[in-house]
């Protein structure tokens, strides 16, 4: 079961659900800047950053930056040196910060998670990793009730194990499935009572978002709170 230690919001939606992957340099950046920030509580300037990653233009630094601040890594403030503040990234060693949503995002679509909850760094340290709220019935033959937060770790298909839980996207919408595959084909599962059993004909145009690797419970009165932040 996933670990919880604190949900935190956040206002930037992850990169990876955006669409908008980072580059090599610009996620390079990002995680050196995370790194600098836990070792020294503040962040590099700028020319610190060149000097980093060999980058002798200031101006090829803050353009890098601002590539970060437009898929919502980070808020700036062009006019101060180390003006930076890294969003939805948790600082602690021991966790990583994910974002959760109240429903499984499209692939491909621009959707702002409610929040970002810290889990242990061990489960959710990969990146593209979310949590999603789940619905009633959603994965209920796994003994997962409504309203507890399902962690998603993203997969590549030929890591998809006979019987894995997986995201996929069906039609016009992404839900649950157990994924299996024989000698007769591949097959998308619906984990709801008298789910349909679907032949997946085109490997190659299968969308799968991820696999269910744990979830999370709250057993007291707080386990209804709503996760968006006011």
């Amino acid at each position: 079961m996933a670990r919880s230690d604190a949900i935190t919001p956040r206002e930037a939606p992850t990169t990876a659900l955006q669409g908008e992957p980072l580059t090599e340099i610009e996620r390079k950046i990002l995680d050196f800047m995370v790194q600098y920030l836990r070792e020294n509580t503040y962040q590099p300037s700028i020319r610190e950053i060149g000097q980093r990653f060999g980058i002798k233009s200031t101006k090829t630094v803050s353009e890098h930056l601002q590539a970060l601040a437009d898929k919502g890594c980070l808020e700036r403030d062009p006019s101060r040196s180390r003006g930076v503040r890294i969003l939805g990234v948790d600082l602690s060693a021991d966790t990583v910060a994910v974002p959760c949503f109240s429903e499984v995002p499209a692939q491909g679509m621009s959707t702002k998670p409610d929040a970002f909850v810290s889990v242990d760094r061990q489960m959710g340290s990969e990146d593209g990793s979310f949590m999603v709220r789940a619905g009633a019935g959603d994965l209920a033959v796994l003994g997962v009730a409504e309203g507890d937060l399902v962690l998603v770790s993203p997969v590549h298909g030929d890591e998809i194990e006979d019987g894995t839980i997986v995201v996929a996207e069906v039609g016009d919408s992404s839900t649950f499935h157990r994924y299996t595959s024989n000698g007769r084909g591949t097959y998308l599962e619906a984990l709801q009572p008298g789910g349909e059993r679907t032949l997946v004909e085109d490997l190659d145009a299968l969308h799968i978002l991820g696999r269910v690797a744990g979830f999370y419970r709250r057993m007291d009165e707080a386990a209804s709170a709503n996760l968006t932040p006011h």
